[in-house]
């Protein structure tokens, strides 16, 4: 790290995170009961994990230690994009190793994945995590997308973590990287290698939780940051009156972060890509809404407004869902035929090629730049759907819609439209003090369960909405969380994502304030992360987890 650090970053490295009281005193581990996947897969999930199927829940409760102390060295990776809070989950990690026993170790792989199974990797020692505490970002040890999933990358990983006598490994990422945990923790049973896999739960998009895990760590930081943005645009938009902003924001596969900036600050109009989904809207009818709303605002004489869409929206229009899945299927069955071309027409026209012959007509009817970003997938299988300026695709269905309702004399306004995408500006802020303590906490939690014996678990987290003191930690199996999943063509198993309910409270929430919403300037400013100051506003919890809490 740079030796010059600001003057926030310095007072921030004083910080002491939070711990749950259960920490304070002595503390075991409790089991409790057993948690199977959903139904419909568990003879396949059963099957493929054998070693790791059908475990308990375990939690941390106070009582006399049934822990080892011996010493130990255990390994950690960051994977996949970075979210604020990932330097505190390792910190809390170290500290809790180093409490049990001075002499236990922490070595950090190097950029992801790919730096366990080649053997990439640094000592981790007070001075290195010290420097880092409390900071954004994942560049303590780095961050990469590769999977561990074939032969010669499972028995990379067996060999560097032998060469380490590592007795566990720490994978701290999201749903494909929690999952792909389960796998080197099933691959360690069946190899009779006594190294044990702790996943720990990240993602700022907020899909990976359930009733076990009730946040990912960094969704709270990164919804603040992109609410204050958005409230900054709130203002701008009603001081110059003039134009309509169309903010595209983080989620993928759920809305959450564009409900919860919603919910901080009520914008004239905001898309939840699972109630598109749900009412099977198509392109034109979310424009004949995004449109009305436009006229109405004008014949109030406000040519101005603000709107949210999520990232993966065209995923979830019902003219658009068809023709992803069809070639996200074809790109994982015909992957060895596009392996090595570089023309991207080329490309564009062989994808076309195996499509059904009306989802192939949809594509071609794509500006050709979003063609070309169909051709090709992340790492993890993904269709590139970010790159797709959805925002830019609406914006200017929305003139041409506007346009003829203006020649046929039903609208008289003015339509200026300004598009922004929010994303990377929410990935490495430093942690707001929910994250910094909760992941600390997780982190923490890890070492216990690692302490415990425990492989192919994920760290568990209740009672959030409470104060830190009355969380709940523990750990539950990842098997438990696994479906099946077209992935490349096959089915896959992943951890089931976590969407937007729309019989939840938050959305519930939304839904009853969003008709004002759309003709009232009823615009909130959150303003910036507060880290000192007043318990509720520097201890904040996200609007999401507060309603949550109100119907558990």
């Amino acid at each position: 790290m740079s030796q010059a650090i600001s003057a926030l970053q310095k007072a921030r490295l004083a910080y002491s995170p939070k711990l749950p009281d259960v920490f304070k005193g002595e503390f075991a581990i409790e089991y409790g009961e057993t948690v199977l996947p959903v139904a419909t897969h568990q003879d396949e999930i059963k099957m493929l994990f054998p070693g790791s199927y059908g475990k308990p829940m375990a939690r941390i409760v106070a009582g006399k230690s049934n822990l080892p102390t011996d010493a130990i060295t255990v390994g950690v990776v960051l994977s996949g994009g970075p979210a604020p809070g990932g330097h505190n989950a390792i910190a809390g990690l170290f500290d809790a190793l180093k409490k049990a026993n001075p002499e236990n170790r922490l070595v950090g792989f190097l950029n992801g994945p790919k730096g366990v199974f080649t053997g990439k990797y640094i000592e981790l020692t007070k001075e290195v995590v010290d420097s880092y505490r409390n900071t954004g970002g994942f560049d303590m040890i780095g961050s990469g997308r590769d999977k561990i999933e074939s032969p010669e990358q499972l028995n990379g990983c067996e060999k560097t973590l032998k060469a380490l006598k590592a007795v566990a490994l720490v994978i701290i990422g999201g749903d494909d990287s929690n999952t792909n945990a389960s796998i080197l923790a099933e691959h360690f049973i069946a190899r009779k290698l006594p190294v044990q896999v702790i996943g720990l739960p990240k993602t700022i998009d907020g899909d990976m939780r359930n009733e076990f895990i009730e946040a990912s760590f960094g969704f709270d930081t990164a919804s603040k940051v992109y609410a204050e943005l958005v409230g900054n645009i709130c203002r701008d938009s009603m001081s110059g009156r003039k134009y309509y902003h169309f903010v595209k924001l983080m989620g993928r596969a759920a809305s959450h972060v564009a409900l919860e900036v919603a919910l901080q600050t009520q914008p004239n109009y905001a898309i939840i890509s699972e109630e598109v989904q749900e009412k099977k809207l198509t392109l034109s009818k979310v424009v004949d809404e995004i449109s009305d709303m436009i006229v109405r605002r004008a014949e109030a004489g406000k040519n101005y407004g603000v709107i949210l869409i999520p990232e993966g929206i065209v995923e979830f229009l019902s003219d658009f869902g068809a023709m992803l899945e069809d070639i996200g299927h074809a790109l994982g069955q015909y992957e060895s035929d596009f392996d090595g071309m570089t023309d991207v027409a080329e490309r564009s026209d062989l994808l076309a090629s195996k499509l059904r012959a009306d989802n192939a007509a949809v594509y071609k009817g794509l500006p050709f730049n979003v063609q070309v970003v169909l051709t090709v997938r992340d790492p993890h299988g993904n269709l590139l759907v970010s790159q797709i300026e959805s925002e830019r695709v609406i914006i200017e269905a929305v003139e041409q819609r506007l346009d003829k309702m203006k020649k046929d004399g039903k609208y008289n306004g003015k339509f200026a439209a300004l598009a922004h995408f929010f994303g990377y500006e929410g990935r490495c802020v430093q942690p707001s003090n929910f994250d910094a303590d909760y992941c600390y906490a997780l982190g923490y939690t890890g070492a216990q369960l690692i302490r415990a014996g425990l492989t192919g678990y994920t760290v568990s987290s209740m009672n959030l909405a409470a104060p830190v003191s009355q969380w709940q930690m523990g750990g539950v199996p990842v098997t438990s969380m696994l479906t099946l999943e077209a992935r490349k063509g096959n089915l896959k198993p992943v951890i089931r994502k976590a969407l937007v309910e729309l019989d939840g409270a938050p959305f519930e929430a939304f839904q009853k304030a969003r008709e004002t919403w759309k003709t009232e300037d009823a615009y909130l400013f959150p303003g910036p992360i507060q880290y000192f100051g007043p318990s509720d506003v520097c201890d904040a919890i996200s609007m999401t987890l507060a309603l949550e809490s109100t119907k558990r």
